[in-house]
Formats: C-alpha cells, structure tokens, sequence
C-alpha cells in the first residue's frame, strides 16, 4: 500500500499483458513487425531504418502497383542479403487491385485475367526477396467493389432476413444491382396493402422475373409460328411440300429426283403455302436458336436435382426432333415447323420448372472469379519453384467492400484451394498432395483494423470479435492497426477500440505463431515517429526477452521513466560521455541517442 489516495500497484502494474496466448507466453517485441513506407520505392532505406529500430519482421508495402514496379530488381536481392545477415524476416504486401475482373461497367474477364497475371508475376518477383524459404505475399481478396452490407447478427431473423442491402451481379453479362430493404404498395384484398421486400426478396423477384422474360420472347415466336400453321388448316401435305424443298435447299442429294421434280413444278397456290410454311419455319428456327442459350444458362445456374429434370428434358426433346444416336437430327422431322413447335412446346414448361440463379449476390460472385485468379496464380507459381514457392496470403479489406467479413475470406481460401487442387490433379498430381500443397501455399491474413470498421454497420464488439472465428483454421498472416470503427485510419494498437485481445484469443495458436505486421500509416503520417513502443505498451511485451516483468506497460508508471534519463543520482551526462545501458539506443528502443555519433564505450575521446 502507498500513502495518500493511491496504491503501488497504480504506480508498478506488474505483470499484466493485453495479449497472451492461449499457452500463456507473452508476446515479446520480436513477435512484431513492421512495414515500409508504401509510398516508396526506396526499400534499401526503408529497410535499414527498420533495421535501426530493432524489428525482426519487416513487411514490403507494393500496395501501389506504380511504387512496387519501380523497385529495381537488384534491390529485391540486396534486400534479401540484409535479411541474412540480421536475421530478419521478409514479408511482401501486394499491389492492391480487384482480382475479381470488375470494372466501373461490371464484370470483364478480360480485366480478371489481366489481375491474373499481375498476381503471377508479383507471386515470381517475390521469390527474390527469399529464394530459400516461402516468403508470405499479401493480397486482398476485393478491393473497390463495393460489398453487399449485412444486417448485424442480432438483427437477423426469418422476416427481416440477413441483408440491410445486397449487391446483385447478373452472371451473363456482370451487370451490377443494388437491392436494399424497401416498402412497396400492392393491390389486391381488402385495398392496397404495403408489404415489405427484403434484398433476398427482392433478389428472387429479379431471377424470376428475368427467366419469365427469357421464356416469354421463346414462347412467343412458337406460338406465332402455330398461329400461322393454325391460318394454314394444317395441311400435312403441303408442310411435306415445304419439307422437301427446305431440305433441298441444304442437300439436294437428301432427296428423290421424284420430290425434286415435284419441288420445280408447283403450282402458284402451292408455291404461296410453302411461303407461309416457311414464315412459320422462321419462328421456330428463332425459338430454338434462343431456347438454346437459355438452356445453357439453366443447366449452368441450376441446383442438381434441376439438372437431373433438364437431362430428362434434353432426351424428350431429342427425341421428339429424330435425334440420332450420333447427335444428328433426322431432317424430315427436325425441318417440320409443326414438329419443331410441339418439341419447343414440352421442352418451355421443363424450363418453366427450374429456377436458375442468375443474379446472385456480389460475394458469391466474387468468390468464384477471384479464386480463379489466386489459385491459377499460387499454382503457377509453385510448378516453378515447388517446395520454396511464395506463400499467398488472402487478407480482409476494409468492411464495406466485397468479401471483407469472416466468412467471406474462409470461402474465398477455400475456394482458391480448390482451384490450385483441380490444376495440380490435372497435370498429374495426386489429390492428396495437391491438397497438402494447396493448404501449405493458400491462407489467410487477418486484418483486426479492417474488420473492427464493421462498427459502422452496427457491429457490436462482440460481432467483431466472433468474425475471427471462421478464419482461425486458414490464419497464416495477422496486420494489426487501430481506429474507431469508421474510418480506415490505421493508428497503433491501443489508441482505437479495436479488441485485439479477444481477437487474438479467437485465431488461438494459429494467430499468435503468425506473423504480425504493425500498420499504422496514420502514425506516421501524422505524428512523425516510430509507432513500435506504442504497440509493445499496448500489448503487454516485456521490456526484456524473459517472459518477466517489467513490461511495456509499465514503463509509463515507474518512478524512474524508463526513456527519461537516470535521475539525480546518475547524472544522465555521465551514461551520454562514456556509454552504458540504454542510453545510446534510438528512442523507439527505450534509449536517448538522437543521431549521436561514436560508439557505446569509445566513441568519445575522454576529454
């Protein structure tokens, strides 16, 4: 106890530390890394500075893909010298890009494998930095996609669903859909009655409506092609008329000198039904051209029990034209527009029974292109350098965009996975290696700041806290940046409500033996200094490598400051002149050296 209104333990906190593992060892400064600055190309520099500071994890910001094109080659390797002969590790940050293949005009696959190639050949690059080892490169998973914004969890229910408001894309043509909750007014009752449309709702209306529509232009021309028939009286022996002649028109050999000569003699009046016939002919042909795209679209965007109904589908449909068995249709039947209709007929109301998703939500979509574009990449990659390939690492970008949450970056890693499995089992890899190689060179970086921004949603903390729990399995990566839940701002640890603690606790083991890479860009900026000592007093780090106190914490609260000199008993000038202790390191080290020149013990002359 102490005097006054005051305890010890206010002054000396002991051994207390914000962050522990689960197996109770505390996170020492060496446990902690830090970033270049990404708005320069000058690594060497960067680097050395971070040398000075003591870091032992030093990540290189190619966040710019201007900046990170402009670091020479020769630069890449001598980083990776300084790396050896300090024993540092080397980390690379990605430029930042879509690798979705969006543009401002929706979706292009032309722009995704442009994102492709870039992954590559920063995937290739990389390896300069450690050709030895498997040097972790960071990509976000999306970024300028605006993301569809999800209910906070306790908010969701059966009536109110999972979406505050949902991003639709169009698989066909990548078109691009806001969809939020909305009243409408509707007939029918009593008098109008308001009903509530969800984005789930209103998502299904669109799929639904846009199939009616697709099917409504193919049952159209059908129905006009029977109309003109119908007019016709249906005459079998003039559609054999027609029939002859059109299959003339395609293979004259097809038919006998009988039916040609046939075909050359007719008369005005049957010249006029042939005419007709052949108007109707028109219809069908255009039905069946388009009745075959919207097939493939179906079968494509269908669950497997529809699939198993269109199969069925196909064979009536098959059938009902003279389908051969090498695929051929038999020409008599296949020419028939009677025939043709009666088969577009059946083949409409199978459609009709399917409900293919067109429009699906941004994430989902996304998830699909994206993990194209990073598993193509990481394999490519590892067919070049196997065992010492680049790790790719897939981190959260801030909440707001496309695939920022938990959930999203476990289904983007996996995905990925499966990508690079199915390209390495089809160059002759087992399955059971291409999975292990898979897991080895795809996780995941977690981004506590990204995700603590989901506050601006109305994300209760625990909701941030929890997010972390889908990722655990794929971590092998960690950023670590403050703020309040709003602005990407980027703050050391500690000065924000990010909770890095619980948040740590969520990704366990995983978490703790990744590496953790300090960005605070807003730190620098801002404050012009090192954010390191802050994080290390946010976090609880011992000062020294024994797992003891002190501890960062309570440097702060020692009688003695830890960096404000040695008090009136040990003049400071003394520690300055000859050299001891801390006292020639650089500030962010606990020392009091600004610039000073000469070593710790003979630097100086003794004057």
């Amino acid at each position: 106890m102490g005097k006054g209104d005051y305890l010890v333990s206010e002054i000396y906190r002991g051994g207390y530390s914000s962050m522990i593992s689960p197996s109770n060892n505390y996170m020492s400064a060496g446990s902690f890394g830090a970033t270049t600055d990404p708005r320069s190309a000058n690594v060497l520099q960067e680097v050395s500075t971070k040398l000075n500071m003591g870091v032992k994890q030093i990540e290189i910001e190619g966040v710019s893909a201007e900046i990170f094109d402009s670091i020479p080659k020769p630069h890449m390797k001598e980083v990776n010298r300084l790396a050896k002969l300090t024993g540092v590790e080397i980390s690379l940050h990605g430029p930042v890009m879509d690798v979705a293949g969006f543009t401002q005009n929706g979706f292009s696959e032309n722009d995704r494998m442009l994102a492709e190639r870039k992954v590559r050949e920063t995937l290739m690059r990389s390896h300069d930095l450690n050709p030895d080892g498997n040097i972790p490169v960071n990509f976000h998973s999306a970024e300028g996609i605006q993301g569809s914004q999800l209910l906070p969890p306790d908010k969701r229910t059966k009536e109110a669903g999972n979406y505050q408001k949902m991003i639709a894309v169009n698989r066909d043509t990548g078109r691009m859909a806001p969809l939020e909750v909305e009243e409408r007014f509707l007939p029918g009752g009593e008098g109008i009655r308001k009903e509530i449309y969800t984005p789930e709702k209103s998502l299904r209306m669109l799929n639904n409506t846009e199939w009616d529509n697709s099917l409504s232009q193919i049952e159209f021309n059908r129905q006009r092609a029977d109309e003109i028939l119908k007019g016709m009286g249906d005459d079998p022996l003039a559609r054999g008329l027609y029939i002859n002649w059109a299959v003339a028109q395609q293979n004259p050999e097809a038919i006998s000198k009988e039916a040609l000569d046939e075909i050359r003699n007719l008369s005005p009046e049957q010249w006029n039904q042939v005419r007709n016939i052949h108007a109707a002919a028109t219809y069908t042909d255009q039905a069946t051209k388009s009745v075959m795209g919207v097939f493939d679209k179906a079968y494509q965007n269908c669950t497997q029990e529809e699939k198993k109904l269109l199969e069925e589908a196909s064979k009536e449909y098959g059938k009902t034209l003279g389908a051969k068995e090498n695929g051929k249709m038999e020409l008599s039947k296949a020419l028939d527009p009677k025939t043709q209709s009666d088969a577009l007929f059946n083949l409409i109301r199978n459609l009709e029974r399917v409900e293919p998703k067109m429009w699906i939500p941004i994430e989902e979509f996304a998830v699909e292109k994206s993990s194209q574009t990073y598993g193509n990449a990481a394999f490519d990659t590892y067919k070049k350098f196997k065992d010492k390939s680049p790790v790719l690492v897939i981190e959260n970008p801030p909440a707001g965009f496309a695939l920022s949450t938990g959930n999203d970056i476990r289904d983007i890693v996996v995905a990925s996975r499966q990508q690079f499995v199915n390209n390495a089992v089809k160059e002759g890899m087992s399955e059971n290696e291409a999975k292990k190689q898979a897991e080895k060179f795809i996780g995941a970086t977690w981004d506590v700041g990204h995700i603590n921004m989901l506050r601006k949603f109305g994300y209760e903390e625990k909701d941030i806290i929890k997010e972390a729990e889908a990722v655990e399995p794929y971590i092998k990566h960690v950023h670590l940046s403050d703020n309040f839940g709003f602005e990407h701002t980027e703050l050391p640890m500690g000065m924000g409500n990010v909770p890095l603690k619980e948040i740590m606790e969520k990704l366990g083991e995983k978490g703790f033996n990744a590496r953790k890479i300090i960005e605070a860009s807003a730190w620098w900026q801002h404050f012009r200094s090192p954010p390191f000592q802050e994080v290390l007093e946010a976090v609880g780090s011992p000062l020294y490598s024994m797992n003891m106190a002190p501890y960062w914490n309570n440097a702060p609260g020692l009688v003695q400051g830890y960096s404000s000199g040695y008090g009136q008993m040990l003049p400071q000038i003394n520690y300055e002149t000859f050299g001891a202790g801390f006292s020639r390191l650089p500030t962010e080290l606990g020392g009091t050296a600004q610039g000073a020149q000469g070593g710790r013990m003979s630097g100086r002359p003794m004057e």
